[in-house]
């Protein structure tokens, strides 16, 4: 079994700032990407940035987010995180961490359980 903890949401006036952080913990042999995607009401989930956990450490964004939204990882612990600057209306969602990777022989594949992020004035 594999936990995905997030934290970080909150209330935020345009312009503002917040950090998420997700940490991976359980029967995870490896991890090849850990991203953010978030789903607003009514819409569907999206994508908002990737990472890969391999050396490389290749991102990904959408690009509603680039230039606003930086992803980081710390691999020793298993932690990926998602700065985000600039923040307007429009990035109101709950925002969901997303793992995938290999436990034990298999492959995995999980979600975390969506922190909110509300922004308004």
């Amino acid at each position: 079994q594999v936990q995905l903890v997030e934290s970080g949401g909150g209330l935020v006036q345009p312009g503002g700032s917040l950090r998420l952080s997700c940490a991976a913990s359980g029967s995870i042999l490896s991890i090849n990407v850990m991203g953010w995607y978030r789903q607003a009401p009514g819409k569907e989930r999206e994508l908002v940035a990737t990472i890969t956990i391999t050396n490389s450490g290749r991102t990904n964004y959408a690009n509603s987010v680039k230039g606003r939204f930086t992803i980081s990882r710390d691999n020793a612990k298993n932690t990926v995180y998602l700065q985000m600057n600039n923040l307007k209306p429009e990035d109101t969602a709950v925002y969901y961490c997303h793992l995938l990777g290999v436990g034990g022989s298999s492959p995995i594949d999980y979600w975390g359980q969506g922190t909110q992020v509300t922004v308004s004035s």
